[in-house]
């Protein structure tokens, strides 16, 4: 599967330390390379930001799949992955 970020994902991953940034790179090229990554994911309840998320240590991977892509909507501190405000 192929990633794409949002420009929203992208200003979020670079405001993040590198090595989180970097932790987070590593992860999703391993969920790209999965014939089905949606095994790792977790289905949210309040799909209105995307519809499934990984989890990468404190940070949440909110995304969408369509086809063999996946799109990655944001990226936030567990904290802030679901307030819907």
């Amino acid at each position: 599967m192929e990633v794409y970020y949002t420009h929203k994902a992208v200003e979020q991953l670079e405001s993040l330390p590198n090595p989180i940034q970097k932790r987070i790179a590593k992860k999703m090229r391993f969920y790209a390379n999965q014939k089905e990554p949606r095994r790792f994911a977790k289905r949210l309840a309040e799909p209105r930001g995307g519809e499934f998320r990984f989890r990468i240590g404190d940070y949440r991977v909110i995304f969408d799949i369509i086809g063999k892509k996946i799109f990655i909507l944001a990226i936030k501190k567990r904290d802030e992955a679901y307030d819907y405000n």
